[in-house]
């Protein structure tokens, strides 16, 4: 079926989009990620050291897989802060698609709102691909498309929490006035949390702390895979309604009595 996660005129066939941090080491991380079946990969640019290419080290892997690197603004925490990390990134020629964060507070990692938006129209006008993490609210997401990003990617939950979708509602919301992709970003701990975005009619998801930091971080990455699709064809499939009470499987003309 031709049914591709399309972003800025791009075509992916997997919808599942993974992170490259937290991985108990570099071998692991390849394993995860080749399991998770991900053709894009995201790279916090302020955490990696991008000018070691050196046998073993996380970009040697990064440069000789054919996926495709998405760095990320993470530890930024204003808009200024976040444009010259990008652009100090495209000069080192890895900035395609970039994934935009500028987090407001330490300890939740909620983002700036406002930051992001002022962030996100200066990197578009820049001729960047924006595709910025954002809080599941409905009006940003439409500043930010507004401004010209690429997909909007409003989080599940807290970064790294686990604790999966915790306001569909306004997922739903979101998914049903975006004329761009929307790609759940943070958040997801399970595969039931991946397949319930999908559910909602959400385009793709973005994970890390959910694979790297399972017991079986490989196994858990096919579970990933796993929920992204069946989660996205029971959506395409179109549920069936929800009633108050029960409705016999069987018929009831013809009852032998």
């Amino acid at each position: 079926m031709d049914d591709c996660l399309l972003i800025a005129g791009r075509r992916f066939s997997s919808r599942l989009i993974v992170g490259t941090g937290k991985y108990a080491s570099v071998e692991l991380t390849e394993r995860a990620i080749d399991a998770s079946g991900a053709e894009i990969v995201t790279v916090a640019l302020r955490r990696v050291d991008l000018a070691d290419k050196s046998s073993g080290s996380l970009m040697a892997l990064l440069r000789r897989k054919p996926w495709l690197l998405l760095p990320n603004t993470a530890g930024c925490y204003t808009a200024d802060e976040a444009v010259r990390t990008l652009r100090l990134a495209r000069e080192l020629g890895i900035a395609e698609l970039v994934k935009l964060e500028v987090i407001g507070d330490p300890k939740t990692l909620y983002p700036d709102n406002e930051q992001t938006v002022q962030a996100a129209r200066m990197l578009v006008k820049e001729g960047f691909v924006v595709l910025p993490y954002c809080t599941d609210d409905p009006i940003v997401c439409r500043k930010l498309e507004d401004a010209g990003c690429a997909a909007v990617m409003p989080l599940a939950a807290s970064i790294g929490s686990g604790l999966g979708i915790q306001n569909k509602h306004t997922l739903s919301i979101i998914v049903e006035h975006a004329k761009v992709p929307v790609i759940v970003d943070a958040g997801v701990g399970t595969a039931s949390d991946a397949a319930v975005a999908m559910e909602l009619g959400c385009d793709g998801v973005l994970m890390n702390t959910a694979i790297a930091h399972a017991t079986d971080p490989v196994r858990m990455a096919v579970a990933m895979r796993q929920a992204v699709e069946a989660g996205r064809n029971a959506r395409l499939a179109g549920r069936m309604p929800q009633a108050r009470y029960a409705n016999a499987s069987s018929p009831t003309a013809g009852l032998i009595e």
